[in-house]
C-alpha cells in the first residue's frame, strides 16, 4: 500500500485518522480560547496562566497510570469515553454562559477534568494504531498522523482566534461537537481485543514501561536524541519571541515568524516517509541534530524577521521524521502486553523534561543575552546530537524494512506479528540487552 492511498484503502484507519484529525483541531480552538476567555471574564494573566499549567499538570501526574488502564482494559470504550468526557466538560462552558453563571473555578475544572480526559485518552490512541494499521504501512501512517497535527496546529490558532471575535463561546462549542464525531467515528472501528496474559507472565507494576525501555539500547538512544531537541525546541520558542521582541518587532512580525515553524513542520511531516525510507536511523538523527545546530547559531546572528522565518522553515522541516521513527518503533518493539505503559514512558519522556525548556532559556536570556542563549542552544543540541545519534550509525534495529522501502508487497488487511517478548528480543531485530523497548497523539 503506497502512502497516498492509506487513507482510501485502510477504512479503520480512515476513521482513527478524521477522528483524531477533528478533535485536535478542536483542541487547537480552545487552546488559544483559554487564556482569553479567562482574561474576557475579569480574570488576570496569572489566572489565565494557572489553566494551562493544571491542565499540564493534570496530564503528566496521569501519563503512567492511564498507560497501565490502557494495557488491561478495552482500548475502544477508553478512548470513546474520554471523548464523551471531554464533550460534556467543554459543553458545560457555553451552557454556563448562557446561564450566567460561568467563572474562573468552573474554566479550572474544565482544564482540569480535559486534562485527565486527554491523559487516558492517549495510550490507548498509540495502540489502536497499532491495532489498525499493518506493520509495512506505520510510518506512513505515522506521517499522515503528524502532517493532520501540523496542519491543526497551523490553522488552528487562526481559527480559534476569528470564532472568539465572533463569540467568545463559539470555539468551546465547537471543540465539544469535535469530541462528539471524534466518539462516533471511533465507535465504528474495529479493533483487536485485549490479549490475555496469564497472571504469572503479566508485568503489573506501573513503572513496567519505563523499566523496559532501560533495556533497549537503540530506541533509549533515539529518546534520548528526541527528549534533547524537545528541550531545545521549547526553550527555542521562548527565545525567539524574547529576541524578536527586544529588537523591535511587532507582533504581527512574530506572529508571522512562528507560524513559519508551523509551515517546517507540515513540510517536513509530508517528507518524512521519502526521507525515512533512503536514511538509516542513525544517519538521519545526526542530519536532524547538525541542521538544529547550525539553525540556531544562525539565529544567534540575526533578528530580521524575514531572514529567521526561512531559516526556521528548514530547521523544524527535519524534526517530523525523528518523531515517526520513535513512534513506530514503539510500536513495533515493545511487548503488546506493556504497550501502553511504553507509550506513556516515551511521551513522559520527551514531553515532561521539555516542559524545563521555557524556564531555563528565559533566566538565560535574562543573564547573558538572546544572541548568546542561542549559541548555547546551538552547542546543547550538537552535544545531544553527537552523543546519541553517534552511536546509532552502527544500528539498524530502528531502520525502515524492506516494505517500508517498497519491497514485496503483502496483504493491506495483513495483522501486525505478534509483539516480540524480552526473551526473544533479538529475532525481532531489537538491540540485545546487556547480560545478567511520539504528538501524538491520539486524540487532543
Amino acid at each position: 500500500m503506497k502512502s497516498a492511498g492509506i487513507l482510501r484503502t485502510n477504512a479503520d484507519f480512515r476513521r482513527y485518522w478524521l477522528s483524531s484529525t477533528l478533535s485536535t483541531l478542536g483542541s487547537q480552538l480552545s487552546l488559544l480560547a483559554f487564556p482569553l476567555l479567562v482574561l474576557s471574564i475579569g480574570g488576570s494573566a496569572a489566572q489565565a496562566g494557572t489553566v494551562a499549567t493544571c491542565s499540564m499538570v493534570t496530564r503528566t501526574l496521569l501519563r503512567l497510570p492511564a498507560g497501565h488502564l490502557a494495557d488491561r482494559l478495552d482500548r475502544r470504550m477508553i478512548m470513546v469515553g474520554t471523548d464523551v468526557v471531554r464533550l460534556v466538560a467543554l459543553a458545560s462552558i457555553p451552557l454556563a454562559s448562557g446561564l450566567g453563571g460561568l467563572g474562573q473555578a468552573q474554566l479550572l475544572g474544565v482544564a482540569v477534568v480535559e486534562g485527565a480526559a486527554t491523559a487516558m485518552f492517549s495510550p490507548a490512541a498509540t495502540i489502536a494504531v497499532r491495532d489498525v494499521v499493518p506493520e509495512k504501512d506505520l510510518t506512513d501512517a505515522l506521517s499522515r498522523s503528524q502532517t493532520a497535527m501540523a496542519s491543526s496546529s497551523l490553522i488552528g490558532p487562526f481559527l480559534g482566534g476569528w470564532l472568539f471575535t465572533l463569540d467568545p463561546i463559539l470555539p468551546f462549542a465547537v471543540d465539544a461537537a469535535s469530541y462528539g464525531v471524534s466518539a462516533v467515528l471511533l465507535l465504528r472501528i474495529g479493533i483487536r481485543p485485549t490479549e490475555r496474559v496469564a497472571d504469572s507472565e503479566r508485568d503489573n507494576r506501573l513503572t513496567a514501561g519505563l523499566r523496559w525501555l532501560t533495556h533497549q539500547r537503540a530506541l533509549l538512544a533515539a529518546l534520548i536524541f528526541a527528549a534533547g531537541i524537545n528541550i531545545v525546541s521549547a526553550a527555542a520558542q521562548v527565545t525567539m519571541v524574547v529576541s524578536l521582541r527586544q529588537s523591535g518587532a511587532g507582533g504581527t512580525a512574530i506572529g508571522a515568524v512562528m507560524a513559519c515553524a508551523g509551515i517546517g513542520g507540515l513540510l517536513g511531516a509530508a517528507a518524512a516517509p521519502w526521507l525515512i525510507k533512503r536514511n538509516p536511523a542513525g544517519r538521519l538523527f545526526l542530519l536532524i541534530g547538525m541542521v538544529w545546530a547550525l539553525g540556531l547559531a544562525i539565529f544567534s546572528r540575526t533578528t530580521l524577521p524575514w531572514a529567521i522565518g526561512p531559516v526556521l522553515i528548514v530547521v523544524v522541516f527535519f524534526s517530523p521524521p525523528a518523531g515517526i521513527v520513535v513512534g513506530r518503533a514503539v510500536l513495533v518493539l515493545a511487548p503488546r502486553d506493556l504497550l501502553g505503559r511504553v507509550s506513556t514512558a516515551t511521551g513522559l519522556m520527551m514531553a515532561g523534561l521539555a516542559s524545563a525548556g521555557p524556564i531555563v532559556a528565559g533566566s538565560f536570556v535574562d543573564s547573558v543575552g538572546a544572541s548568546r542563549t542561542w549559541l548555547v542552544l546551538a552547542g546543547t543540541a550538537a552535544v545531544v546530537t553527537l552523543l546519541s545519534s553517534v552511536p546509532l550509525l552502527r544500528e539498524t534495529s530502528l531502520d525502515a524494512t524492506e516494505d517500508d522501502r517498497g519491497g514485496a508487497p503483502k496483504d493491506a488487511d495483513e495483522p501486525l506479528p505478534a509483539p516480540a517478548g524480552e526473551d526473544d528480543a533479538g529475532a525481532a531485530g531489537l538491540v540485545p540487552a546487556p547480560p545478567g523497548p511520539r504528538p501524538g497523539s491520539g486524540g487532543s
